[in-house]
């Protein structure tokens, strides 16, 4: 592993106690350029952990707390008057940034949701019958609460497909637990978190990303993958986006493992976080753990 990323997750685990897969996931999103998606109950550490990735890759970012009334020109920008030289001038939103971090993100309604789906895919926004390029890298680092809290409007699955990783940190373990009040005790906590990567760097990074090897047999079983959900009727399938997603995910994790190469490990160790918010449940009363149904129910033959 090259020895800044390696420091980027080291920090990482040293803020958010206790949950190191979920670190190495997060990273992995951000290396194979995708954007990211933070779902828990309130006060789980998600807008820590955004903020905490944002500041460690030194990048640009702007924090944007979605609400009910949040208009999707408060995220992309608007264009204003100018009465002294008689034009319209530009005025950019917060989507111009490296990075996004859209805080509860399912509290804004299903409009201003959508403001973001040319975003997240194009890297560019159109306004005013003008397209705008976003800055590179871009990312959106969004969290939301789950959908039983009150005022959450569901992301639709269009805008869900944007997402290459969710991932749900969970409650800590007792020991994390007991650091993390022991921290709290010491008044240690708002710390500045220094930049470890440079712009140029990251990108640089995420440019070593499609030439790590896999070969036609780890393709095959990622093919039985994506196949066997399209056999199934109590889910929907996933859409070959999702095949290159989870390629993408898996050659950025063999990357974090310090190996130039796929194995089929590294597809079952991204699956659950890169499928599971894909396949949505075609009845209310089904449960999730889709993609794990998934994983055991396809052979790995390589």
């Amino acid at each position: 592993m090259h020895t800044e990323i390696q420091l980027v997750e080291q920090q990482l685990n040293r803020i958010i106690l206790g949950k190191p897969q979920q670190i190495r996931l997060a990273l992995t999103c951000l290396l194979a350029e995708g954007h990211l998606l933070l779902e828990d109950l309130p006060g789980m550490g998600k807008t820590t952990l955004a903020h905490a990735l944002a500041e460690s890759l030194g990048l640009s970012y702007r924090r944007v707390q979605f609400t009910s009334d949040l208009l999707p020109a408060d995220l992309t920008g608007f264009s204003i008057f100018d009465a002294r030289s008689q034009q319209f001038s530009f005025q950019p939103g917060p989507v111009f940034s490296q990075v996004l971090l859209a805080d509860e993100i399912n509290r804004a309604s299903p409009k201003t949701q959508s403001a973001l789906l040319e975003a997240m895919e194009e890297h560019q926004v159109s306004v005013d019958g003008e397209t705008r390029p976003l800055p590179a890298p871009f990312f959106v680092i969004a969290t939301q609460n789950p959908l039983f809290h009150s005022g959450t409007n569901a992301l639709p699955e269009s805008q869900l497909d944007r997402f290459l990783i969710r991932l749900s940190l969970g409650f800590p373990d007792r020991d994390a637990e007991l650091q993390l009040l022991q921290q709290d005790c010491s008044a240690s906590q708002h710390k500045i978190v220094p930049a470890l990567l440079s712009t140029e760097r990251l990108i640089a990074l995420q440019q070593q990303i499609p030439k790590q090897q896999i070969s036609n047999e780890v393709l095959g079983y990622v093919l039985d993958l994506i196949g066997h959900s399209r056999k199934r009727s109590d889910m929907l399938p996933l859409s070959p986006r999702a095949a290159k997603g989870l390629v993408r995910a898996a050659k950025a994790y063999a990357f974090l493992q310090q190996r130039s190469f796929v194995t089929a490990d590294d597809i079952q160790a991204v699956f659950p976080a890169v499928a599971e918010h894909r396949l949505q449940p075609r009845q209310q009363q089904q449960f999730a753990g889709l993609a794990q149904q998934l994983l055991l129910e396809t052979p790995c033959l390589v």
